[in-house]
């Protein structure tokens, strides 16, 4: 039944829009391969600018393949992966064979893929690895069990994300990598950014830390806090030992070690809205008054906060859908203030300047 006033030319468009979602994986499937050949680190070995011949001299990839890798660069620069810049058509006949090649160059996204410090790598390596996408082939089928039951992961693969990690050691690997590098990453700009929420602290716990790159930044760009990072034994056993930080094994909902504040980098999306009531009763009963300083301060998604354009509100979008992988979930403001209040908490400040994160301090 056709509707009335749509258009042959607005059905021509509705496909184009209909196939680029259809086609998104292939998106997420060239930037893999980017990242499994590479790619950004040949061009950035060049200067930031590489003809595809100087690219393949620097990656592994089969003779036969080089015209396929050129459809490849294609995609990965008209998806702003990469810049490309083409040959005049004018050339004349002293011009060289490499003057008649594309130059590729980096792009701000690019950049993220190279260098130790801000390298995007592990995480984008990460989520796009096999036992992280595979699971969203079976979300139809899981949106049709009851709750409670298993998160998509684990009916995907038959346990929970953190089984699996702890029965694969490359994944493992993948996932405290992943983790490391966006902590890298979103420190240095929150130490910067929001230098105030650190300032006037002489303790501080990392609460389900990790390996604790996040507490290591904190101490470097602010000496004067004593660091502490609380997780599983068999995490801090795994913590490096040539550190500042200090390492504690326990239990968040347990129990927390006391300091002037806690601190949980995307922890709490971990967790539904009675897990997460917990962690941050333990919180609070770990600091002080807030006219002792005390506070709980967290670095995670507050849907809608930020800035509105729509890239933003679809990435929220689609990190809540990606989270609910662990039976996760990302919560606007409201959600947020639900948890806050029932754990006993008075009030709140959220600053939404990471992207389409934000800092949020809790006070009791």
């Amino acid at each position: 039944m056709a509707l009335a006033g749509i258009t042959n030319q607005d059905l021509l468009d509705a496909q184009v829009e209909l196939w680029h979602s259809t086609f998104a994986y292939i998106k997420s499937m060239a930037l893999k391969s980017a990242l499994d050949l590479g790619l950004a680190d040949a061009i950035y070995h060049h200067g930031g600018s590489a003809t595809l011949p100087q690219i393949v001299d620097r990656v592994t990839l089969h003779p036969s393949k080089t015209l396929h890798l050129r459809r490849l660069m294609r995609v990965l620069a008209t998806t702003g992966v990469f810049s490309v810049q083409h040959p005049s058509p004018l050339g004349d006949d002293s011009s060289s064979a490499s003057d008649s090649e594309p130059v590729y160059k980096l792009t701000a996204v690019s950049a993220l893929l190279v260098g130790p410090r801000r390298s995007h790598v592990p995480l984008a390596a990460f989520v796009v690895d096999p036992a992280l996408v595979t699971p969203f082939f079976e979300l139809g089928k899981w949106l049709q069990r009851e709750l409670p039951g298993p998160c998509i992961f684990e009916h995907a693969h038959g346990q929970t994300i953190w089984e699996h990690a702890n029965g694969d050691a490359a994944f493992n690997a993948l996932l405290n990598d992943g983790m490391l590098s966006d902590s890298h990453f979103i420190m240095d700009i929150a130490s910067k950014e929001c230098a105030h929420v650190f300032q006037g602290i002489s303790s501080l716990v990392d609460v389900g830390g990790g390996l604790g790159a996040a507490a290591q930044a904190i101490s470097l760009a602010f000496p004067g806090v004593k660091c502490s990072v609380l997780d599983l034994d068999h995490v801090v056993a795994k913590a490096p030992s040539d550190t500042q930080v200090s390492y504690i094994g326990g239990d968040m909902f347990e129990s927390v070690p006391p300091a002037d504040a806690m601190f949980l980098k995307w922890v709490l999306h971990d967790w539904g809205h009675e897990e997460c009531v917990k962690i941050l009763r333990n919180c609070r009963k770990a600091i002080p008054p807030r006219e002792g300083g005390g506070k709980v301060i967290i670095i995670d998604m507050v849907v809608g906060a930020g800035p509105a354009d729509p890239r933003h509100r679809e990435m929220q979008a689609l990190f809540d859908l990606y989270i609910m992988v662990v039976n996760g979930m990302e919560r606007d403001e409201q959600e947020w203030k639900r948890i806050f209040v029932e754990a006993g908490f008075t009030d709140y400040r959220v600053t939404p300047v990471l992207g389409v994160r934000s800092i949020i301090e809790v006070y009791p």
